[in-house]
């Protein structure tokens, strides 16, 4: 168990629930617009790694025979980025919430 002190001057750290999840979501349209490049310049190594972290499923059986195309590669954008800027706000709204406890 870590015990800790407040020490005088210094408050507890709130987050900006729009600002969060604003960063949120630009952070998970980089992550897709990542691995949208890596399934189309590295299918390969891109179910390697997917496979990976999902414990050695074999993803083999859902792997696409054709690169994506850019209406489902849009879709897949707009909907990630709007699940992290929703996930953002969530995240910082209950963070500040237990922050006041």
């Amino acid at each position: 168990m870590m015990i800790t002190k407040k020490r005088k001057g210094v408050k507890n750290m709130k987050h900006d629930p729009m600002a969060t999840a604003n960063a949120m979501a630009v952070t998970v349209t980089c992550i897709a617009v990542a691995c949208a490049l890596a399934i189309i310049v590295a299918p390969d190594l891109s179910m390697g790694i997917a496979q990976s972290w999902f414990h050695g499923i074999d993803l083999s059986k859902v792997r696409m025979t054709v690169n994506p195309s850019l209406g489902s590669l849009l879709y897949g954008w707009v909907t990630a980025t709007i699940g992290g800027w929703v996930t953002g706000y969530v995240f910082a709204v209950l963070y500040n919430t237990f922050a006041k406890k």
